[in-house]
């Protein structure tokens, strides 16, 4: 069984690119978000979503992900009425995802969310991936179509980096790219060392 670690930043930190640098070392990688658009397509998720949020959210057998985003963004009784269908239909394949990995010496699982969502206990290790707020801040204008007001609010939602950190096993702080896969190469050695 391969150890799990538990890969999270907050919005703009670059946590992707630490996973992708992490894949590119031929370790397998699980992007949390991509997982839950997936399983967000499966008949049963549909329609256990369309029980709840009611039968305009679905528009030729397809989730309204935009009509969906409008009802649980600012509401956090509606969103967690909709992590309560999607996270455990994402655990589930995510178990499953592991299974297939298992000859793997580690695995990582990369979500923005794994402190709020409670799903930090489930992994062996907790790596943080940090940058300071304007870089933060930067990195998401430049990449959303959003204004400063609305990556503001989108940050706020989140856990803080002292917070995350205070919970974290290993912190990659992401400001240069080569000195933040220095720290990746770093981690990864002390892995293999108490494998």
């Amino acid at each position: 069984m391969p150890k799990i670690i538990g890969l999270t930043g907050g919005i703009g930190s670059g946590k992707t690119t630490i996973a992708n640098y992490l894949a590119s070392l031929a370790i397998p990688v699980y992007i949390a978000d991509d997982a839950g658009k997936k399983v967000m397509q499966q008949q049963e998720i549909i329609e256990a979503i369309q029980e709840k949020f009611g039968f305009d959210i679905v528009e030729k057998n397809q989730l309204n992900r935009s009509k969906l985003a409008e009802i649980v963004f600012n509401n956090p009784d509606q969103l967690k009425a909709l992590n309560a269908i999607v996270h455990p239909a994402v655990k589930k394949d995510f178990k499953k995802w592991v299974d297939e990995h298992a000859d793997a010496p580690f695995v990582v699982y990369e979500s923005a969310i794994l402190f709020e969502s409670g799903s930090y206990t489930n992994f062996d290790i907790i790596l943080t991936v940090t940058a300071p707020l304007e870089t933060r801040i930067s990195r998401v204008l430049q990449r959303d179509n959003s204004n400063r007001e609305q990556v503001m609010s989108r940050i706020n939602a989140q856990w803080t980096d002292e917070q995350r950190i205070a919970k974290s096993d290993f912190i990659i702080e992401n400001i240069d790219i080569n000195l933040a896969k220095e720290k990746i190469d770093e981690f990864l050695k002390i892995l293999s060392i108490n494998q």
